[in-house]
């Protein structure tokens, strides 16, 4: 059984999406043909639920790890609302963690229990260093190397957040993000 975990950036462009979907289709791919692939996710929208979609459509289980107690009332947004329900209906297990609210704090614990259970983490990540909040996508890339788990970086070339400037050449998560292909390693 392989247990990939996700992190990644929630704001993506609209024409990101179908470039990450394919990229992460592409990854687990090798993954899927054993039959015992895991996929664990926050179904945060953006790249955790693209990564949940494409577990499911491989033919892999799912784990959702609810940050928070208030999440899905507090935080998931009405146009994310059908596909949350819909990933959790499908989840072969949902851990609620026992934070009352949402936020930082909740996010960075959630994160943790995706490491501990990961085998692979996958990121979705343009590679910008951690905003010193806590609890984001490098943030979590820093805590799975820190612990010995391999990490997988997903920004295909096209890819870009809302809100940021792309990232030019040289300067992302590791060279391999750069070329569209997902990078393997540590």
């Amino acid at each position: 059984m392989t247990t990939l975990a996700v992190t990644g950036h929630i704001n993506l462009t609209e024409g990101s999406v179908p470039l990450v979907r394919a990229a992460l289709d592409d990854l687990l791919e090798q993954y899927a043909g054993d039959g015992d692939l895991v996929g664990v996710s926050c179904i945060a929208e953006g790249s955790d639920s693209l990564f949940a979609q494409a577990v499911l459509a491989a033919g892999g289980r799912l784990t959702v790890v609810v940050p928070s107690r208030d999440y899905r009332r507090n935080r998931v947004k009405p146009d994310h609302a059908a596909l949350f329900d819909h990933l959790v209906e499908a989840a072969g297990e949902v851990l609620v963690l026992p934070c009352e609210t949402a936020g930082r704090p909740a996010y960075a614990a959630a994160n943790a229990v995706l490491v501990e259970r990961a085998d692979r983490l996958v990121a979705v990540w343009d590679g910008r260093p951690p905003t010193g909040w806590g609890g984001g996508t490098a943030d979590t890339v820093l805590e799975a190397r820190a612990a010995g788990v391999p990490v997988d970086v997903v920004w295909p070339d096209g890819a870009a957040r809302r809100g940021r400037a792309p990232r030019r050449s040289g300067h992302g998560g590791g060279g391999s993000a750069l070329t569209g292909r997902a990078g393997r390693g540590r």
